[in-house]
């Protein structure tokens, strides 16, 4: 198993996927996964090898795996690459297709380091729950970026509620709630 191979698998840990089959094509590997969650079903692709001379994803495959996406009935898609050009960024947002690069990707687990607490990503009836219990609205909580490697890890896409549960010598298990932008 290559580096990026571990590295897909150990994503869809965090994030709750199981994988239900794969296929291997010339640049790409397809794995259709299945979200323990909530059911859905999406398409992840993963670009091993650009056709292009810049070496990036270009437009024209994102537009074939969204046509792939609509064929397989599946609820949304994930593309990994080494790199994105811009117009291929710009067609992924518009059709809905979750874009990573790579290198965004950690190579181990950075949960299980004692300083990286745990995060969880609230579901809509416990935020409504915290929102009205604190008679607040979502962006007056502290925010945190999507971009942030546990916020990236998890999933949370912005608008979500993230729950984060420290363990503090002094306060002994502290929770604090942040608000993805």
């Amino acid at each position: 198993m290559d580096i990026l191979s571990r590295k897909v698998r150990l994503l869809l840990d965090f994030r709750g996927y199981e994988i239900e089959s794969e296929t291997q094509e010339k640049y790409f590997k397809d794995l259709y996964i299945v979200s323990k969650r909530d059911g859905k079903r999406l398409l992840l692709r993963i670009i091993q090898e650009s056709p292009l001379v810049s070496g990036k994803v270009g437009v024209r495959q994102v537009r074939k795996m969204k046509e792939k996406i609509i064929k397989e009935e599946c609820d949304g898609g994930i593309l990994i690459g080494t790199g994105f050009s811009y117009s291929a960024k710009k067609e992924a947002r518009a059709k809905g297709i979750e874009i990573i690069e790579s290198s965004m990707i950690p190579s181990f687990n950075i949960f299980e380091h004692e300083l990286v607490p745990k995060h969880e990503i609230l579901t809509k009836e416990e935020a409504e729950k915290l929102l009205k219990e604190h008679r607040i609205n979502p962006y007056q909580l502290p925010h945190i970026k999507r971009t942030d490697p546990a916020i990236f890890l998890i999933g949370a896409k912005p608008g979500d509620i993230v729950k984060i549960t420290r363990k503090s010598p002094t306060a002994g298990v502290y929770v604090t709630y942040r608000y993805v932008v």
